[in-house]
């Protein structure tokens, strides 16, 4: 066989896999099957749903899809092994208010994996050809990029998470507040969390968005809110949704307890900052020391010696 000959062959492949690619993604004639439709609402009570709805997870490439799909599903089993258990991942992503599900995390992450595999092979290649790497580099560069792909994943999910936390810890003393101020005015713990979930914008909001959606659907008020609390899992929400509960489950007046809690929070935000103020103490003396005490010893110094420089 010529080059020529085994050149064709293989942009012919890529030819056919592109072409039946592009067919796969266009519309079909008629409407979505039963299974289509039912699948995706049983399978977490259906194995064979499930498997039916992965199947149709990699219709956007068809070919490479089926081909690769176990072999990706029993590295996505491998990473949940060794970098965490699904149910921290899932707690991550709802901390996070990421609409994705654990399958899709893991998959994410396995294209990071690769994508740092990749990198990390074209740099052993390099030093390779270089000959500017050691063999135990250029051997482990592959297997090194693939684990900072995989972990990279997992920490940028982890610091939306924190990031998110912390935005719901700074709105929480202001939607305590408005809540204890629609008490006030006469409103049912329903009807407050709706009107701050419509008028308020935040993440705290959107969550009691939720909490108002399973209301609507059947599910107790404090049922709700214990959910949002395990969901979440801020010690402040927390404390705060325990105390809601209790004066629900007692009677007790609900104004003064969400005032009581927005004042907590408040005095917890101002210990959380002098904490951090004092954490940072010596990290605030490195501009001062290194720039802004240079600068001024040298524009105190500076005129004079130019003064005698220009005398003599």
């Amino acid at each position: 066989m010529s080059a020529t000959v085994a050149w064709g062959i293989v942009f012919g492949v890529l030819l056919g896999v592109g072409v039946w690619s592009v067919v796969a993604v266009l519309p079909r004639m008629g409407g979505p099957t039963l299974a289509d439709r039912v699948a995706p609402y049983i399978v977490d009570v259906s194995e064979a749903a499930r498997l039916f709805t992965i199947k149709k997870m990699v219709d956007p490439l068809p070919i490479l899809g089926t081909l690769l799909a176990p072999t990706a599903h029993r590295v996505v089993e491998l990473l949940a092994r060794f970098l965490g258990g699904n149910a921290v991942i899932e707690h991550r992503l709802a901390q996070a208010g990421s609409a994705a599900n654990v399958h899709r995390f893991r998959g994410e992450q396995l294209a990071c994996a690769l994508g740092g595999a990749a990198a990390g092979v074209f740099v052993s290649t390099l030093g390779a050809v270089n000959g500017t790497l050691p063999g135990g580099v250029i051997a482990t560069a592959p297997f090194l990029g693939a684990l900072a792909g995989a972990v990279a994943r997992d920490s940028m999910v982890k610091r939306a998470a924190k990031a998110r936390l912390s935005r719901i810890a700074a709105e929480l003393p202001t939607v305590l507040e408005f809540l204890s101020l629609s008490l006030s005015a006469g409103e049912g713990i329903l009807d407050s969390l709706r009107r701050v979930g419509r008028v308020g914008s935040g993440e705290l909001s959107g969550e009691f968005r939720e909490v108002v959606g399973a209301v609507n659907t059947g599910i107790p008020v404090a049922t709700a809110l214990d959910e949002l609390a395990r969901r979440v899992d801020l010690p402040a929400l927390t404390r705060c949704i325990e105390q809601l509960s209790a004066a629900l489950e007692r009677g007790s007046p609900l104004a003064e307890v969400l005032r009581a809690q927005a004042q907590d929070a408040r005095d917890e935000a101002k210990r959380s900052l002098l904490e951090v103020a004092g954490k940072k103490e010596v990290a605030m003396l490195v501009p001062l020391v290194f720039l802004i005490l240079p600068l001024s010893i040298l524009f105190a110094i500076y005129p004079g010696v130019f003064v005698l420089q220009s005398g003599f």
